[in-house]
């Protein structure tokens, strides 16, 4: 396995390598987060993808497996299949570029020609290619691509990770006096545009006006911190029902699912943005047992709603999204 390193040590060296759980894992030092501006990330793309591709072409393979996004991964794919001469088996997290071309992120014409002509290569050059939802795979189709070549394949969660007992989240819950044993809704992931975080605080301070009692966290960090932050504080909730955590580990993120009443995730954006939407945080919540609210009514929101597992909430009517909430 080759991956990268998004929050390196000083002075990393290029490459090292371990054993875990008896997978050899290559990692290369690029950093990544969400508060990075679109030219560092696209820089780090890049970085990971020259550096990958000259490391996946030295070690010897019966298949190569490349994961996207980003598009970029598929460079390394590609060379290290025909350099090797190894089927390669293309995995589609989500559609790009056809997302961040829908987001405004690849404005300029050339990068949109770019992207798109490796998509197709990619998909042409691929022996297989594996979709994470039914309409990716419809999507990927309708490109061209024959549907045979085309399998569905959503993400999992690891159950064990996320098995950690009720004694885990009473912890949680006797150690924030804000908490104690009132209702708890938790949003697990990135503070960022695409997820609009912030209807998470409108949410809140309409649930405050029916139980002022409900408690709403979020735990993850992203650019748009500071304006989920300032929202929630002019809405008179922040650090009353509503309380950011920032970033925690994942074995952290465990117990706050096991002390959670349901978790919650939003999408916004073009439809193309959340329609096949399979994201870790939906299937975490699956394994540590707890319903899931989504505001979109995509792919995982219905497989959750279809399985007695989840609802959906109005999106642009926090009101009655409260009162379907409550």
């Amino acid at each position: 396995m080759i991956t990268a390193d998004c929050a390196p040590a000083p002075g990393a060296p290029v490459w090292r390598v371990e054993d875990i759980s008896g997978i050899r894992v290559h990692w290369t030092p690029v950093a990544y987060d969400n508060t990075m501006s679109l030219g560092q990330r696209m820089r780090s793309f890049v970085r990971f993808a020259v550096r990958s591709s000259l490391r996946a072409a030295s070690i010897r393979s019966d298949v190569v497996f490349a994961t996207s996004t980003p598009l970029t991964i598929a460079l390394p794919g590609l060379w290290a299949s025909w350099r090797n001469r190894t089927p390669l088996v293309f995995e589609v997290r989500d559609l790009w570029p056809d997302v961040p071309i829908a987001l405004g992120a690849l404005r300029n014409p050339v990068s949109r020609w770019l992207a798109l002509k490796l998509e197709d290569v990619v998909y042409r050059h691929s022996q297989h290619i594996v979709a994470l939802a039914p309409g990716m795979r419809e999507d990927i189709v309708a490109k061209g691509v024959p549907a045979e070549k085309v399998s569905v394949i959503s993400n999992g969660a690891d159950v064990a990770l996320f098995s950690v007992g009720d004694e885990a989240g009473a912890e949680i819950r006797a150690a924030h006096e804000w908490l104690g044993d009132r209702p708890m809704i938790i949003y697990a992931g990135a503070v960022s545009t695409a997820n609009g975080v912030e209807y998470l605080a409108h949410l809140a301070a309409a649930t405050r006006q029916i139980d002022p009692e409900i408690r709403f966290v979020v735990a993850g960090t992203g650019r748009d911190m500071d304006l989920v932050r300032d929202l929630a504080t002019e809405l008179g909730v922040y650090e009353q029902s509503f309380f950011m955590l920032g970033r925690i580990p994942k074995g952290d993120v465990a117990k706050w699912l096991a002390a959670s009443s349901m978790t919650c995730a939003m999408l916004t954006g073009p439809r193309i943005v959340w329609k096949d939407a399979v994201s870790n945080k939906f299937f975490d919540s699956l394994a540590a047992g707890k319903p899931v609210a989504n505001n979109f009514d995509g792919f995982s929101s219905q497989v959750a709603r279809e399985a007695g597992a989840g609802i959906i909430l109005d999106p642009d009517d926090v009101e009655q999204a409260a009162r379907d909430l409550v």
